[in-house]
């Protein structure tokens, strides 16, 4: 079995096509299910995000698991395949390992070095272990790219470096209004994204702020961490004319702001959904600026992220080489277990067996002498499996590793599916990495 990807991001689509694939809530779920329900796939999760929608599986076929998953995210977008296929990237084994390790550390953001992706792949870890398609496989591979993102964020300048996309727009909205203190910011929805937003405006010295979500309570919550107030939603409008920086985050399916509800001037927008909150015929008001992931992903970003990134990308890419080989390494090794347990339990067997006829020939043998007899015979076969087992197990770190555990099988004709020790192992294993 191994791990597949397949995916688009910002690298690879246009934002109106990541629109189109984006999956979330319900919609989400179900795309998981599907992917989950082949054959050939043993384990799923997906990381959808506004700036990538990507499948991992746990496979036993390559082209037949693209093939469907392709389908499926066709299916599920309404996007026809020869749309989407250009856009797609693939990556199997080591390289899907070295590519969610980099998607963790930010390598792969928009923005480079924003934490915010690593909550977003924590988001799809546990919605993967809540609907029951992750295995000892994933999981532990999941869990791993989280620790190489922390570790990347706590030993290099990435995070500072970088910025969230948050704190990307607000510096374009510095370019387009000046100063933001004493400026009047409203946040539209209320969820993690907004709530970034709404806190970041307040570490930049912005005290007015007005939150507008269609569940009223949780804008009252979200409004009372800032020291801001909350707008029912259909003030919107009301409160879009009284505001000089609007941020909009919600999970609507069609257009929030529309031009009609903005009044000429001078005024900042950033929008952050996906699909699109804001109709983008604002920008053609006078006065008014909008940003959007689009207009990022198409240069807008450039030259507002501190300095140092250069230095910071290099050594987060010697922290993913650095673990991606180590990981590697371990997998490569835990590979050959069921094969050694399988040698041990088939030498056990035949120690028994022996100790079996021995004191059947010779049923004088009883008590201490019988036991002194039992233990140095396992001392020797021990001995013996000792230095062949510890090998196998360094040589199996190699990239050519499974030849060396493949020899071992065919050497002493051990199949390691077959005995029961080796199913126990696999059972614990499984138990314990869940």
């Amino acid at each position: 079995m191994s791990v597949l990807v397949v995916g688009m991001s910002h690298r690879t689509a246009p934002v109106a096509l990541l629109e189109r694939v984006s999956v979330s809530g319900d919609a989400l779920t179900k795309l998981l299910h599907d992917v989950e329900q082949n054959a050939c796939v043993a384990e799923a999760m997906i990381v959808s995000t506004c700036n990538r929608v990507e499948v991992y599986a746990v496979v036993d076929r390559f082209h037949a698991v693209v093939s469907e998953v392709s389908a499926l995210l066709s299916v599920h977008s309404g996007v026809p395949m020869e749309q989407l296929a250009p856009h797609l990237y693939v990556h199997y084994e080591d390289r899907a390992v070295e590519h969610l390790f980099s998607v963790a550390a930010g390598l792969d953001s928009m923005v480079i070095g924003e934490g915010q992706i690593l909550g977003q792949v924590r988001q799809a870890l546990r919605l993967a272990q809540e609907q029951g398609t992750l295995g000892a496989t994933l999981n532990e591979l999941v869990q791993q790219a989280l620790r190489v993102g922390k570790r990347s964020h706590a030993e290099t300048g990435i995070d500072r470096a970088g910025a969230s996309l948050v704190g990307v727009g607000l510096r374009l909205a510095e370019r387009a209004l000046g100063p933001l203190q004493g400026r009047r910011a409203l946040v539209v929805g209320a969820g993690s994204m907004s709530s970034l937003s709404a806190a970041t405006l307040r570490r930049e010295g912005v005290t007015d702020i007005v939150v507008v979500n269609r569940t009223h309570e949780r804008a009252l919550r979200l409004a009372e961490t800032v020291g801001g107030r909350a707008a029912e939603f259909g003030e919107l409008a009301a409160e879009l004319a009284g505001a000089d920086l609007v941020i909009s985050c919600t999970g609507a399916t069609d257009v929030v702001i529309t031009a009609g509800m903005v009044t000429p001037r001078t005024m900042f927008l950033l929008d952050l959904a996906l699909p699109h909150d804001v109709d983008p015929a604002v920008r053609r008001l006078p006065g008014v600026t909008l940003a959007d992931l689009e207009s990022m992903q198409n240069g807008e970003i450039a030259g507002v992220d501190d300095g140092g990134r250069a230095e910071a990308v290099a050594a987060v890419r010697g922290i993913v080489s650095e673990e991606v080989a180590a990981y590697l390494s371990a997998e490569r090794a835990a590979r050959v277990t069921p094969t050694v347990v399988a040698l041990r339990s088939k030498a056990a067997g035949v120690v028994e067996a022996e100790l079996g006829r021995l004191v059947s020939r010779v049923p004088e043998i009883e008590g201490r002498l019988r036991d002194e007899v039992a233990q140095t015979v396992r001392r020797v076969v021990d001995k013996l499996l000792h230095e062949p087992t510890v090998r196998v197990k360094q040589l199996a770190e190699s990239p050519a590793g499974d030849h060396y555990a493949e020899a071992l099988r065919e050497l002493f004709n051990l199949d390691p599916k077959v005995p029961d020790a080796v199913r126990r192992v696999e059972t614990i294993d499984m138990e314990v990495d869940r």
